[in-house]
């Protein structure tokens, strides 16, 4: 029973890592990053979006993805289980070896959601100064975007449920088979308290003070003015006024296009 639980677990943890949202948000800052790197290298929004690569970075050289998928790999299928009334199971280093990548993941994405966070916050106030308003509307887009894939997604929550499966299943086969690989280190029981926070309410947190700073389209208003609604609207009668006149004057049919295609 407790071996389907635990390879559907890993299954529905890998899916969650290795979505295309993760990876094309990732592209897109290492993008950024380039094109600004020689320009704004001691820009503070520059800096905090280093650091936010500097998490993806290393949760993609952790190969945690590749690590769930061996691990589901060894793990029997619900036939081979009934035709035998002994079946093989992950051994306990490989078990401690993935949970140990697993506390590691949970850590940096949590430390990532963090860096998201102040980022956009320190993005939205440098853009209210109006300091490099291409590069902060930008980051802006870039950090709301990944904070919330991570969110939606579900990332860190799925790998929270997924240690616990796995750490009940390494609980079980150390007491069949005591083999331990990783000496000096105790896996904790409740991952939470490994994190040392709350997630659910510190993802609330995040978002409230996301929510709540200075709003940027506020700004960006202030920096390039509409027109009063007054002069709007007697431009618009007086250009389609002028359009008007300039067809008719032209003798061209209504129905024709008059612009280029645009490739």
């Amino acid at each position: 029973r407790q071996l389907p639980a635990l390879r559907r677990r890993c299954h529905i943890a890998g899916k969650r890592l290795s979505g295309t949202g993760l990876a094309a948000e990732g592209r897109v800052l290492r993008a950024v990053l380039y094109v600004y790197h020689s320009r704004l290298l001691r820009h503070r929004p520059y800096l905090a979006l280093q650091q936010v690569e500097q998490c993806l970075k290393r949760l993609w050289k952790m190969n945690l993805v590749g690590c769930i998928e061996t691990l589901a790999g060894l793990i029997p299928k619900k036939n081979t289980s009934q035709a035998h009334a002994e079946c093989l199971v992950p051994s306990q280093p490989m078990l401690e070896t993935v949970a140990l990548k697993v506390l590691g993941g949970c850590k940096l994405i949590l430390r990532l959601l963090d860096c998201c966070c102040k980022g956009f916050l320190l993005s939205v106030k440098h853009l209210c100064s109006e300091e490099f308003i291409l590069l902060n509307t930008v980051a802006l887009g870039l950090l709301s975007r990944l904070w919330f894939v991570i969110q939606y997604r579900c990332v860190l929550q799925s790998l929270m449920a997924f240690y616990g499966m796995l750490s009940t299943s390494l609980h079980l086969v150390s007491e069949t088979q005591q083999m331990p690989y990783i000496k000096g280190f105790t896996f904790p029981s409740d991952i939470s308290n490994f994190l040392g926070v709350n997630v659910s309410s510190e993802v609330k947190k995040q978002k409230a003070r996301m929510l709540t700073t200075k709003k940027p389209t506020s700004c960006l208003k202030k920096l390039f003015p509409t027109m009063p609604e007054a002069v709007s609207e007697v431009g618009k009668k007086r250009n389609f006024a002028t359009c008007t006149s300039a067809v008719k004057n032209c003798n061209i049919p209504c129905p024709m296009d008059i612009g280029e295609t645009v490739l």
